[in-house]
């Protein structure tokens, strides 16, 4: 039988950087996965230039049952941290919006940059191999399509359920319950959400509009992009407060961010509103909102014949859409989990589970699931590199 020090099974953005982690520490490290390719999350993220990390990582922006779990981690290790080995591999990248950093060319340097990394510490990547079982004996047993291995410590790092043609399955959630820890529920995150069949035929003609908003849920609001679909709403700003959404729920969204609809339309009566009420909204949301908007109103006619609560009914038409969506579309389209390996069965530190010396959880499997923006990632390789650090 084969034996090593730590075996990790998942080659994804955690499960790499535990491997290096581990390497550099003098570990022998054997790496597995039943991908052809490591990374392939990493590979199609961010449109292909890989969202890898923010600027900022405020425990806050991460949900979980316990949200003080991954501050350790976090601290430990930064998103400076990261950029520092980005900067050293002269991966080129620039900053978007709200502190989100990008490759500048491809994802892969990414991809590329854990691998060499990994070959340096020593790591045995092997891909293409099934996972038959997982034992323990004294150690764990992992039986593959390449015969059994022993190892002192065992990593997940299989992540979620999200993307399931690129393999994505509950592996580690099975493991976890296998070993007697608690796995809390799960559901698609950071995911377009779905209308009614009554509602989308109204919305269709829109399918490819967008516009800035804010959408609201409760206490928590969003301020970006909105996009309309042949199925729903989506966009960043919908795939952030996807994450909050629960079946039931309705949403405030404001389709003219930073307008006062109503007041603009007052103005511009004021200021002589011989032009069409609809060519008058048109300066504030595109042509196909306004169509809507004044349609579900019944509204038509000059600007200048109508009257202030008229042009009130369009500001809140506008300004506070009610909408109440009836699903998501899924694992299929949701960039990570939201849930997993229960924290309170893992210490916070290590990320080792409390009832099972050298039994560790890592990434998006563990139930710490952040704001679209590079979070996830920050993640994986703060979470990767804790594990990494005492496996």
């Amino acid at each position: 039988m084969e034996t090593t020090d730590v075996i990790i099974i998942g080659a994804g953005a955690a499960g790499m950087m535990c491997a290096v982690e581990a390497g550099r520490r003098g570990r022998r490290v054997v790496v597995l996965d039943h991908a052809r390719n490591p990374g392939e999350k990493i590979r199609i993220s961010g449109g292909g230039r890989c969202n890898f990390t923010n600027l900022e990582a405020p425990p806050e922006r991460f949900l979980s049952g316990n949200p003080r779990f991954a501050i350790s981690a976090l601290k430990r290790f930064t998103p400076a941290d990261f950029i520092s080995r980005v900067d050293a591999a002269g991966i080129a990248w620039h900053e978007k919006t709200l502190g989100q950093l990008f490759c500048d060319g491809s994802a892969r340097q990414i991809v590329d940059l854990l691998v060499r990394d990994m070959v340096a510490a020593g790591v045995d990547l092997r891909l293409g191999t099934g996972i038959s079982a997982v034992s323990r004996d004294g150690g764990f047993l992992v039986e593959t399509s390449g015969g059994t291995i022993r190892a002192e410590s065992l990593v997940l790092a299989t992540g979620g359920k999200s993307i399931p043609k690129m393999g994505a399955t509950g592996f580690a959630y099975r493991i976890a319950e296998q070993f007697g820890l608690a796995v809390t529920e799960t559901r698609p995150a950071l995911v377009p959400l779905t209308f009614a069949e009554q509602d989308l035929e109204k919305l269709r003609p829109l399918a490819g509009v967008s516009v800035e908003a804010r959408v609201t849920l409760g206490r928590t609001a969003f301020e970006e992009g909105l996009l309309f679909t042949h199925r729903g709403l989506s966009g960043p700003s919908i795939l952030q407060i996807s994450s909050y959404w629960r079946e039931g729920d309705s949403l405030t969204v404001d389709l003219a961010r930073g307008c006062d609809v109503a007041g603009a339309l007052k103005a511009q009566r004021g200021a002589g509103g011989r032009i069409a009420v609809l060519t008058a909204l048109g300066r504030y949301v595109p042509e196909k909102v306004g169509d809507m908007v004044l349609e579900a109103a019944g509204i038509s006619g000059r600007l200048a014949d109508q009257s202030n609560s008229v042009l009130d009914r369009i500001g809140d038409a506008v300004n506070r859409w009610q909408v109440k969506p009836v699903g998501s579309e899924g694992y299929r389209t949701a960039e990570v989990t939201l849930g997993g390996i229960d924290t309170g069965g893992l210490d916070a530190r290590t990320m080792e589970a409390r009832t099972v010396p050298g039994l560790y959880f890592i990434g998006e499997a563990v139930d710490v699931t952040g704001w679209l923006g590079g979070y996830n990632f920050q993640w994986a390789w703060s979470s990767g590199w804790a594990a990494g650090q005492a496996v």
